[in-house]
């Protein structure tokens, strides 16, 4: 799941929830990958979600979840 997220540049949370899913993928199935709203952008050293953002509320709804770590991909 963390794969296909990370290449489509969207969380794994909205991944699952745009596709209802209750279980990983499966090889061959056909998934919706929701559209981006934002830009693509990979987190470095120094940077934080207010700071990309503009507040740690914004951030959350932009990516669909509160992880935040050096060299993810993010909307912001």
């Amino acid at each position: 799941m963390q794969t296909i997220a990370a290449f489509f540049c969207v969380s794994p949370r909205l991944l699952v929830k745009e596709n209802s899913l209750t279980a990983q993928p499966y090889a061959g199935q056909i998934l919706r990958i929701p559209s981006a709203k934002g830009n693509a952008y990979t987190v470095r050293e120094g940077d934080t979600k207010a700071l990309l953002c503009g507040s740690e509320g914004r951030f959350e709804r932009l990516n669909g979840t509160q992880d935040f770590y050096v060299g993810m991909s993010v909307r912001i």
